[in-house]
């Protein structure tokens, strides 16, 4: 990230694109909310975004506009309208001043596919709400929960079209604030090692349940997250969804089992100890084979972080693994020994006729349909 600096503003160069940010933004902690906001810290996460929106146009039949509705100083749909051809890029904010940088950033990068809206989101998303005037991708990236912008996102998405959805309130998500979490995501979680995941189970049951009000099927086709924010890419569909995603995580701190069920279980079905369930969430799969190795294949061609290829990597390897990863960590305090190498355990799992990969969510987690008693005994050998 190479930056330049004046009195007020820093010039950021993300990419291949120049952002103008308040200088604030890089010397707050928390990047403020009541100016012009740029997030430093979410570049790797802009860095994905050109990939998997790269890679989702490059064979779209269809109208190539970018919706960016909840903006900041615009850096997201700065970049896509820099660095991947073809598209008309509409961004959306109610800060004037956040609107005011986009704008010079804009013309500091000569584009001419790039627009600003100032209004609050819903209200700009219905605007493109009608048949014809759809986009092909919307971004909705609020502070906290997206859940009140998710049925306006929706209805503004084409057939067949790209909905990109980030939730930052990780305290509601992680347990922390239940009640919230039920009104926000009609569900609940659970901690365990594995809450990030669980977490954006719960971001993709919500969005699904609010599609199918709307008679519209989403799929996952990737998903990410970091520190700081969940974030997931959606196929939407402008027809009924017929299939049953949804139900439960049953957690076991007994014997350390863990699965998903269509019905919430109070029992552990191997230890018979007293479970604990999350949900209801989405229990399909979160990543989209054929959609990872579209962005894999993309990567040369885009100016982003080298971790993004290993990133997209583990993706690939997980995207037809059961839910619910497991840590090295974990299975080591369970049987008081040093942990395994990651490589050994999936390789020694998968010599043994199990699937087996390494996780994207965590850098020693890994997935596997084997039994925990299994795993444990890998372990204590």
């Amino acid at each position: 990230m190479d930056l330049q600096i004046n009195d007020q503003t820093i010039t950021v160069t993300e990419g291949r694109t120049k952002i103008l940010a308040l200088k604030q933004s890089f010397l707050d902690r928390v990047p403020p909310q009541n100016v012009a906001f740029f997030n430093p810290r979410a570049k790797l996460s802009r860095d994905f975004s050109i990939i998997a929106y790269s890679a989702f146009l490059k064979d779209f039949d269809g109208p190539r506009l970018f919706l960016d509705s909840l903006s900041g100083v615009g850096a997201r749909g700065l970049r896509v309208a820099n660095e991947i051809e073809n598209v008309q890029v509409v961004v959306n904010d109610l800060n004037p001043s956040s609107l005011e940088l986009a704008r010079k950033s804009a013309e500091i990068n000569g584009l001419e596919n790039f627009d600003v809206s100032e209004n609050e989101a819903c209200r700009f998303l219905s605007g493109f709400s009608k048949k014809g005037h759809r986009a092909a991708i919307v971004d909705i990236d609020p502070f906290g929960s997206p859940s009140k912008h998710i049925d306006c996102g929706i209805r503004a998405t084409v057939h067949k079209g790209l909905l990109s959805v980030t939730a930052t309130d990780l305290q509601v998500l992680h347990g922390l604030f239940n009640e919230a979490c039920k009104k926000k995501y009609y569900g609940t979680p659970i901690k365990t090692v594995y809450s990030n995941e669980i977490a954006i189970r719960l971001v993709i049951g919500m969005i699904n349940l609010v599609a199918a009000r709307l008679d519209t099927e989403i799929t996952p086709v990737f998903v990410e997250n970091n520190m700081h924010y969940y974030r997931a890419y959606l196929r939407v569909l402008n027809k009924a969804d017929t299939k049953s995603r949804t139900g439960y995580i049953i957690h076991c701190r007994a014997c350390g089992h863990r699965q998903t069920a269509a019905v919430a279980v109070s029992e552990c079905v191997l230890c018979g100890a007293r479970t604990e369930t999350a949900g209801p969430l989405w229990t399909s799969s979160l990543f989209e084979k054929e959609f990872v190795e579209k962005m894999i294949s993309r990567v040369p061609e885009l100016a982003v972080d080298k971790k993004c290829e290993k990133a997209l990597g583990k993706c690939l390897l997980e995207s037809g693994m059961p839910a619910c990863y497991y840590t090295l960590d974990e299975i080591a305090e369970m049987q008081r020994s040093s942990p395994m190498p990651l490589s050994r355990l999936v390789e020694t799992l998968q010599s043994d006729g199990f699937l087996s990969s390494p996780t994207s969510f965590n850098p020693t987690g890994f997935r596997t349909d084997a039994p925990i008693s299994k795993i444990r005994e890998l372990f204590s050998s």
